[in-house]
């Protein structure tokens, strides 16, 4: 049965209301893309950057939210209507006195805290909301590790500047030239915080430190740069990782919401009260001055088309860390392409090798770098996502990248396009409306060991999807769980799934949608367990 009707007329995308400038792709012409005779969609070869909460109609699509619920190899384990954000929302899960917590935060002014030990009985156990004229800082994107050294949990806190919104509005800087003024001047932190974890709560936490990544101006100061992007890089030992641009040299930034393109930065915080900065990388042509030097700009047509986002968006990716002795770490630095580092001296930060990444503008085009495989097959997976709606972008590809030699990365496939089965309404994921493709496949924090030869990833409309690569020459989709678009008229469409976590040692996948929390279990992990794992208990 037909759901209720999609959006309203007033957020439909008209491109005559949208001011263009010089370089910007141009909207693609009628009959270039879309449905095909043999119901797939072909997807626009480029498009300009539209707001993710204008909708683009087009002949094909559904007119109604698709009430169904879909499954393959896949089971919900449990519901939770529990929403903190509806665009994007972090986690992080820690142990604490045999209760295993997750922490679910979103849109920096809301947190909640659950008790999980039953993934089938959640328990909120503290949460909260603030005003945007509340003068406390954003609650960013957070780390939670057991150091063994102190014995404690520690977090990592990135705080950046504002990077999509101004005054409550998308920001353009290239068509208003307020926006680089706001930023330049923004007065909160850039960088990141350090807090003792004296219990389960926020609120339980001791600030130890707040860290400039501007290393002239300190947190009292206006700084430079734009702070630490997303997820700071922490195992609970030695080192942090953090994507940053610490300084207004770094704005050789297409995309039209930031000025700064960020690169890495490392800091030993062995005293997580005193971090010490070690070194910082970035691509050669990111800072002012660069331009005429830089072998990734030349010959880059994403330069200078005011779209694309170059440089990174979240930290270094890596299976394990470099205390445990693992010495490569993985960079999708957007448009810039795909950079293998060698980190195994975190003073001396450097890359090995490099490949560039198919253009697909608008959307972004290399974000995550899925690391899970990787010791086993020589494969790392790396993605972008799509920012505009409606499917109104090139595809978003996931990309198999051989890294067995590290100074020669080569993408050597494409994930295949996940399909939906062959009793929907629809012949590709596309026509369901919302934002479709990968976006991210959990993180770093994700609990446990991954399973080999198993990729799970969050996919918008698509849900929950879970690659085979048992056999990494044939990769597959192996299961998914694809929740309804909006269990309410005014439930946020754009993003219908946003996220997902994964308990590898509980061997489930939380997923996180735009009306709720599901617990997911799929043969291809194994049974769900209950309560904690044996590890984490005879730690506690």
């Amino acid at each position: 049965m037909a759901g209720s009707p999609y959006v309203p007329d007033a957020k439909k995308y008209r491109p005559e209301d949208f001011e263009r400038v010089a370089g910007e792709p141009a909207d693609p012409e009628p009959g270039t893309w879309g449905m095909q005779p043999d119901g797939t969609f072909l997807p626009p070869a480029s498009t300009p950057s539209v707001p993710r909460d204008v909708f683009v109609d087009w002949p094909g699509q559904l007119d109604y939210r698709d009430p169904e619920t879909y499954a393959l190899n896949a089971t919900a384990e449990a519901f939770y209507p529990i929403v903190v954000n509806t665009s994007h929302s972090w986690q992080c899960i820690y142990d604490i006195d045999g209760i295993r917590y997750m922490l679910h935060y979103g849109g920096g002014n809301h947190w909640k805290l659950y008790d999980i030990t039953d993934p089938r009985d959640l328990k909120i156990v503290d949460e909260e909301q603030w005003g945007w004229g509340d003068p406390r800082p954003e609650f960013g994107a957070t780390t939670v590790q057991w150091n063994e050294t102190l014995g404690t949990h520690i977090a990592v806190q990135a705080s950046e500047t504002p990077r999509y919104f101004l005054r409550g509005r998308v920001a353009n800087k290239w068509t208003d030239d307020t926006v680089e003024g706001q930023l330049l001047e923004w007065e909160g932190l850039r960088g990141f915080r350090t807090w003792q974890v004296n219990g389960p709560s926020p609120r339980d936490w001791t600030l130890l430190t707040q860290v400039s990544t501007d290393p002239k101006h300190g947190p009292d100061e206006i700084q430079e740069g734009n702070g630490v992007l997303d997820l700071p890089v922490y195992y609970g030992d030695r080192y942090l990782f953090v994507a940053t641009a610490p300084d207004n040299t770094f704005t050789n930034q297409p995309y039209k919401t930031t000025l700064w393109a960020a690169g890495h930065a490392a800091y030993d915080i062995s005293d997580p009260a005193r971090p010490e900065l070690l070194s910082t990388w970035w691509v050669p042509g990111t800072r002012a001055g660069e331009e005429d030097d830089s072998e990734y700009l030349a010959g880059n047509d994403r330069w200078n088309n005011r779209t694309s986002w170059f440089g990174s968006r979240m930290g270094v990716f890596m299976p394990r860390s470099v205390e445990s002795g693992y010495r490569y770490a993985y960079a999708a630095q957007g448009g810039q392409g795909f950079f293998v580092l060698d980190v195994s001296d975190p003073a001396n930060i450097h890359h090995v090798g490099w490949c560039a990444l198919p253009t697909s503008v608008a959307g972004t085009e290399g974000d995550n770098v899925d690391t899970t495989q990787v010791e086993e097959t020589g494969y790392v997976y790396v993605s972008g996502y799509p920012m505009n709606t409606d499917c109104y972008e090139p595809a978003k590809e996931i990309y198999q990248v051989d890294v067995s030699d590290p100074a020669n990365p080569r993408v050597v496939r494409t994930m295949p396009r996940p399909m939906p089965p062959a009793e929907a309404a629809f012949t590709d994921w596309a026509q369901r409306r919302g934002s479709f493709g990968p976006k991210r496949s959990g993180y770093f924090t994700n609990t446990g060991t991954p399973h080999g030869g198993v990729i799970p990833y969050a996919f918008y409309a698509a849900g929950l999807q879970v690659f085979d690569v048992r056999d990494p020459e044939d990769p597959k989709v192996g299961a998914y769980f694809v929740p309804p678009m909006g269990l309410k008229d005014d439930d946020d469409l754009a993003a219908p799934v946003h996220g997902i976590f994964v308990e590898w040692d509980r061997n489930l996948i939380w997923l996180f949608a735009n009306h709720g929390i599901y617990a997911v279990s799929t043969p291809l992990l194994g049974e769900p367990v209950v309560g904690l794992p044996a590890a984490s208990t005879d730690r506690d």
